[in-house]
């Protein structure tokens, strides 16, 4: 499974952007996909889950309400979807997955892609 972010920019506060995460590979529908960001200085974290169904999300308490999160089986996509941007939430932000189903903890992804930058400006 091969994984490409993107749809990162300059957005100010309040705004909205959209992440696409597109993934090549047979395999891919099996698996759920992640998002997690690294801001400058910090540690990289969880910003949200979708199960391979589709049908199950999970998301950092700090995001909730403003992102969603969502896959395209059939296009092998995943999206997340971010509204009310703060500036907080500049980071570099990238899309994994992960044939476990724990969601939270970065090292139970198997496949990661590239990041692409996001970065609210006030």
């Amino acid at each position: 499974v091969q994984l490409q972010a993107s749809g990162g920019g300059l957005v100010q506060a309040g705004g909205s952007l959209r992440l696409s995460c597109a993934a090549s590979g047979r395999t891919y529908s099996s698996y759920s996909t992640g998002w997690f960001r690294q801001a400058p200085g910090k540690e990289r974290e969880f910003v949200a889950g979708v199960s391979w169904s589709g049908r199950a999300t999970y998301y950092v308490d700090s995001v909730k309400g403003r992102f969603t999160i969502s896959r395209d089986k059939d296009k092998n996509m995943a999206y997340l979807q971010m509204n009310g941007l703060k500036l907080e939430d500049t980071a570099v932000y990238y899309c994994a997955a992960t044939y476990s189903g724990n969601y939270y903890r970065g090292y139970e992804y198997d496949y990661w892609g590239q990041g692409t930058l996001v970065t609210v400006s006030s």
